[in-house]
C-alpha cells in the first residue's frame, strides 16, 4: 500500500492548477495520478484536424503564466498542448506525476480518515486529501445505432481521431455538428470526395469577431509583455458584460437572433439548406459556437446536410428514417461527451459507504462546485455548476486557491477531516437552481448538454465570474464540520 499526503487525479488544466496552488503554498508532498502517458487532458486527446480553442488564448491561460507567445488569437491544439507542457516544466511538476495510473475508485475510511484509492491495475494508494481534476469532457458519447458493429469502413469519435485516416477521395459521414465538428468539418470538406453531415439540431454558429480580444488594439496589447495583463483584463471584463447583457437586457438576445438570421441569409442562398441550418430554439440555450469557415464549408458542392434522423448503420453506410441509404467509406462521430456524468466511471464512496453516483442520481451538486456533504477531505475542480461565461482557467484558479485554504483550515484545527455541512450545501444548491430557473437554458424548448434529462442544470454557473471569485476567496469554518479521529479501541 502506497501513501501520499495529497493525491490529485488528472493532469490537465485542473490538476496543474491545483498542483501550482499547492506549490505556491509551500506544499510539495503531493502526487498527480494521470491515466495517460502524457500531460494535457482534453488538449492531449482532442487532436482532430482544426482543433483549436474557441476562447481567446490570452484568457484561456493561467494568469501567472502570461509571457507566452501565442501565434494567433485562438490557439490551435498543438500550441495549447505545448503551452501546458511549458507550464508543467516551468513549475517543475513532472516529478510529481505518475503516468499510466488510472483511478478506478476511492473509498473513505472514517476510522483512519484516509481515502483508499484503487487503480485500474489493482494498486492500492492511501491519502488523507483527495482532489479530483478529471474535468467534464473526458468520456466520449457515441450513439448506439443498430448495426454499428457491422460497418466495414473506418469509424471513430473525433476525440479519438485515427491519425492514419485520410479523407482524400473518400465519402465520409460526420454525425453531429457541435463545437468539435465546426472545427474539423471544414478541413474534411476540403479533402473528401463526398461529405454527408448528419445533424440532429441546427446550431447558432457565429464568426470569431464576436469574441472579445480580436481587435487591432487587443493584438497590440498582446504583443507587449508588460501590457498582457491589461489585455487579459479587457477580455475578462468583456465576458462579464455578456453576463450583464443577458441578465439585464433580455432584448439583446432577440437582437442577436435577428443578427444571426441576417448573416445566415447572406451566407446561404439555398432556402432549403437555410431552413435546415436555422435553429428553432433561443440563442444562449446551447454552447455558443464560433467559426469563420463553417457555413462556407456547408455550401461546397461535395457537402450535403441531412436532418432526417439516422435509423441504422449498415455494412456500407448509413440509412435514415425515410429509407435512404448513404454509402460511405468512413463514419466520424462528432457527438460530444457526457459532461453531466461527473467523475464516472470512477466509484467514489464516502461516509458510511455512501455512493457518490447514487447521491447524484437526480443530478450532480456540490458546495461551490468543490465539496460534497458526506465526502470528507474530497475536493473537485470543474465540479458541478462551475462552467461560467468566461475562461474555465479563471474558475480553476479560484477553485485551486479555495482547496488550498481548506487544507490550511483543516491542519490549523488539527482535525482529521472536514465535511461540508449538508444544510450549507442545500442552501447553496437551492439558490443556484432558483437563479438558473430564470435563464434561457431552463426553457422547455432548450435541449442541451448543460442539464439532466429531468431538466436540472448541473453544469453552469448562474452569475458573474467575479462573484464566484468573491465567494471562494476564503473558507468559512461555519460551512464545515471538523472531526477528530475516533479513539482507538481498547486492547
Amino acid at each position: 500500500m502506497t501513501r501520499y499526503p495529497i493525491v490529485i487525479i488528472g493532469c490537465g488544466f485542473g490538476g496543474i492548477a491545483a498542483a501550482i496552488a499547492l506549490k505556491n503554498a509551500g506544499r510539495h508532498d503531493f502526487v498527480i495520478l494521470e491515466r495517460a502517458t502524457d500531460v494535457g487532458g482534453v488538449w492531449r486527446d482532442n487532436a482532430y484536424p482544426g482543433a483549436a480553442c474557441d476562447v481567446v488564448s490570452r484568457i484561456y491561460s493561467f494568469s501567472y503564466d502570461q509571457n507566452y507567445e501565442w501565434s494567433t488569437t485562438f490557439a490551435p491544439q498543438p500550441e495549447i498542448l505545448a503551452y501546458i507542457k511549458h507550464v508543467v516544466a516551468r513549475h517543475d511538476l513532472l516529478p510529481h506525476v505518475r503516468f499510466n495510473t488510472e483511478v478506478a475508485g476511492a473509498r473513505f475510511d472514517e476510522r483512519r480518515a484516509l481515502w483508499e484509492i484503487e487503480t485500474a491495475s489493482g494498486e492500492r494508494i492511501e491519502t488523507p486529501i483527495l482532489i479530483s481534476a478529471v474535468g467534464l469532457f473526458n468520456r466520449v458519447k457515441i450513439p448506439d445505432f443498430p448495426g454499428r458493429a457491422d460497418f466495414r469502413g473506418a469509424q471513430f469519435h473525433s476525440a479519438r481521431w485515427d491519425r492514419d485516416f485520410s479523407p482524400e477521395g473518400k465519402a465520409v459521414a460526420v454525425i453531429g455538428n457541435g463545437a468539435s465538428a465546426v472545427q474539423f468539418v471544414p478541413k474534411l470538406a476540403a479533402e473528401a470526395k463526398r461529405l454527408y453531415l448528419f445533424q440532429r439540431t441546427p446550431q447558432y454558429v457565429l464568426p470569431k469577431s464576436i469574441f472579445p480580444g480580436n481587435g487591432a488594439w487587443d493584438v497590440r496589447l498582446q504583443r507587449r509583455r508588460r501590457l498582457r495583463g491589461l489585455a487579459r483584463l479587457k477580455i475578462y471584463l468583456a465576458f462579464e458584460k455578456f453576463v450583464w447583457r443577458r441578465k439585464w437586457r433580455p432584448g439583446a438576445r432577440l437582437k442577436g437572433e435577428a443578427g444571426f438570421r441576417r448573416m445566415l441569409e447572406a451566407k446561404i442562398a439555398d432556402p432549403e439548406l437555410r431552413r435546415k441550418l436555422t435553429p428553432d430554439f433561443p440563442i444562449g440555450c446551447k454552447r455558443q459556437l464560433v467559426s469563420n469557415e463553417w457555413y462556407d464549408a456547408l455550401v461546397r458542392p461535395n457537402v450535403t446536410v441531412i436532418d432526417t434522423p439516422i435509423e441504422a448503420v449498415t455494412a456500407a453506410g448509413l440509412r435514415t428514417r425515410d429509407g435512404k441509404l448513404y454509402p460511405v467509406d468512413a463514419i466520424i462521430y462528432g457527438t460530444g461527451f457526457t459532461p453531466t456524468d461527473y467523475l464516472q466511471p470512477m466509484r467514489i464512496a464516502g461516509l458510511g459507504g455512501k455512493n457518490l453516483n447514487e447521491a447524484w442520481r437526480e443530478g450532480a451538486e456540490a458546495f461551490l462546485g468543490i465539496t460534497v456533504a458526506g465526502f470528507p477531505n474530497f475536493f473537485m475542480l470543474y465540479g458541478p455548476n462551475t462552467n461560467a461565461i468566461t475562461s474555465i482557467i479563471y474558475m480553476l484558479e479560484c477553485q485551486s486557491r479555495y482547496i488550498v485554504d481548506c487544507i490550511r483550515a483543516l491542519e490549523a484545527r488539527g482535525a482529521a477531516f472536514m465535511n461540508v455541512r449538508a444544510d450549507a450545501q442545500a442552501r447553496f444548491v437551492a439558490e443556484l437552481q432558483r437563479r438558473l430557473s430564470t435563464t434561457v437554458q431552463a426553457m422547455s424548448s432548450c435541449v442541451t448538454y448543460f442539464k439532466q434529462a429531468n431538466g436540472r442544470i448541473t453544469t453552469n454557473w448562474p452569475g458573474y465570474a467575479f462573484e464566484y471569485r468573491w465567494r471562494t476567496r476564503r473558507v468559512r469554518p461555519r460551512d464545515y464540520e471538523f472531526a477528530d479521529l475516533p479513539p482507538a479501541p481498547a486492547e
